[in-house]
């Protein structure tokens, strides 16, 4: 169904607001790709699925590849649980279809079985900083989270390192209820160079699709980030 046909005036408001007004704002401006990467991370965050086939075409049409928006899919694993990211997969993997997207996609990952916690624990030192070292070691959680989400997702090509703190910061905002984890993820972005004013660029270009409550607790969460 065409809302621009069932709802015209909810279209205007909505279309002027989120593609042109949030877009142009001076200072809040993001270059193409990364505010692209920022809206499909956002709507996996807050489970727009709908929203995220409209916009995934749009995102590859700006520059976003598709290895990009795989990648993307796959790190949102770690943070919001298969169950909430099979569909997205699903909606993927039939618009890259639609567009002559061969599938699979080349591999990207780089970490081996044996050698994954090792090389997780060392991104969570890049990331985080030194006091990561050891943190693996505090309980079976903390091991998975150093050799599966560090370890099998972070270490992969397709996307920076700094692109991949970005879109965890996307994850956690857009979802709500994770402000201890926003407010780490916020300060790891700082330490790869993601600072504050990029930060606020990110969550305005993802205002639209996420409300005003998650983006207003996600910049609370940021200025705390600072402060510490």
């Amino acid at each position: 169904m065409n809302y621009r046909e069932t709802d015209p005036e909810f279209a205007e408001r909505f279309e002027h607001f989120a593609f042109e007004e949030v877009v142009n704002e001076e200072g809040q401006q993001l270059d193409e790709v990364i505010r692209h990467m920022a809206i499909l991370a956002a709507l996996l965050g807050c489970q727009g699925t709908e929203a995220f086939r409209e916009e995934l075409p749009r995102a590859l049409d700006a520059g976003v590849t598709p290895v990009m928006a795989k990648e993307i899919i796959y790190q949102a694993v770690d943070y919001l649980g298969y169950g909430r990211v099979c569909p997205f997969l699903k909606a993927a993997n039939e618009v890259l279809a639609e567009r002559g997207v061969q599938l699979p996609l080349e591999g990207q990952a780089t970490t081996t079985m044996e050698n994954r916690l090792e090389k997780g624990v060392q991104a969570q030192v890049d990331i985080f900083g030194d006091g990561m070292r050891e943190a693996w070691k505090q309980g079976h959680i903390n091991r998975w989270l150093a050799a599966n989400c560090f370890g099998d997702y972070y270490t992969r090509t397709g996307l920076t390192l700094a692109q991949r703190e970005m879109i965890t910061f996307c994850f956690l905002a857009a979802q709500g209820g994770c402000e201890p984890q926003l407010t780490s993820h916020a300060k790891g972005n700082m330490n790869l160079g993601n600072d504050r004013d990029f930060l606020i660029r990110v969550i305005s270009q993802c205002l639209p699709y996420i409300g005003y409550p998650r983006s207003l607790n996600a910049i609370a969460c940021v200025d705390k980030a600072v402060e510490k």
